[in-house]
């Protein structure tokens, strides 16, 4: 998850993506709407586990180790694609290109993670001049790497997303809830409501009991 070192509006007054937005937009845009438009979030099990190993990813300091040294907590900008956020980690060798590794505590499920960390890599590009073939997703839950090439589709549906999820933002609409799979572990599921919103005729007859008027008799009483 990669943290938001951003302000709103770019330098030509468009509007600033944070990079974790694109994981919660790939996932579902709802979700990245209720954070990012209406600035909901609740905690659960998942999301506590990520905040606390990304505490100790990001909390440390730059690490040198036999030909590589890893710097922690990069803070990332892209002015042509009016991006902004942090890499979890980077590990540079001499003579080989920058390479991203993001931590995720779950087991890795493409392409979501892979597009957040196309994004890092876009930035890295943009900001060292140089190119970044390849990153990796670090599973905790498996306790491994899984390297990721960053092809030209990925980058093309990573830019793609961010048109989007700027669209998003300038609109500030809410998009309607899906209800399937995605719902259950996703920590927003009681703000959001999906069983409830996406069902319009159970939301009809919600609305309609609470709305009901009381009986006079019981006015009366």
């Amino acid at each position: 998850m990669s943290g938001d070192a951003a302000t709103p509006w770019g330098e030509q007054g468009s509007l600033t993506v944070p990079i974790s937005a694109i994981e919660h937009f790939s996932y579902c845009p709802r979700q990245c709407a209720l954070i990012h438009v209406e600035q909901t979030f609740d905690e659960n099990v998942f999301t506590v586990r990520g905040r606390i190993s990304h505490e100790r990813v990001d909390g440390g300091e730059t690490e040198n180790r036999p030909g590589i040294r890893v710097l922690r907590g990069i803070p990332l900008w892209s002015d042509r694609l009016g991006l902004r956020g942090k890499a979890d980690l980077v590990e540079l060798r001499p003579g080989h290109p920058p390479f991203p590794v993001e931590y995720k505590v779950g087991r890795r499920r493409p392409p979501h993670a892979d597009l957040q960390l196309c994004a890092q890599a876009l930035c890295l590009e943009e900001m060292l001049g140089t190119d970044v073939p390849a990153g990796a997703i670090y599973s905790h839950a498996e306790r491994r790497r899984h390297r990721v090439r960053l092809t030209h589709a990925l980058r093309q549906r990573t830019v793609m997303l961010v048109d989007e999820i700027r669209a998003q933002l300038q609109r500030q609409i809410l998009p309607p809830a899906v209800d399937d799979a995605r719902c259950p572990p996703c920590s927003l599921v009681h703000a959001c409501l999906p069983q409830v919103v996406a069902r319009p005729a159970r939301l009809r007859g919600l609305q309609g009991a609470l709305f009901r008027p009381l009986n006079p008799a019981e006015d009366d009483a």
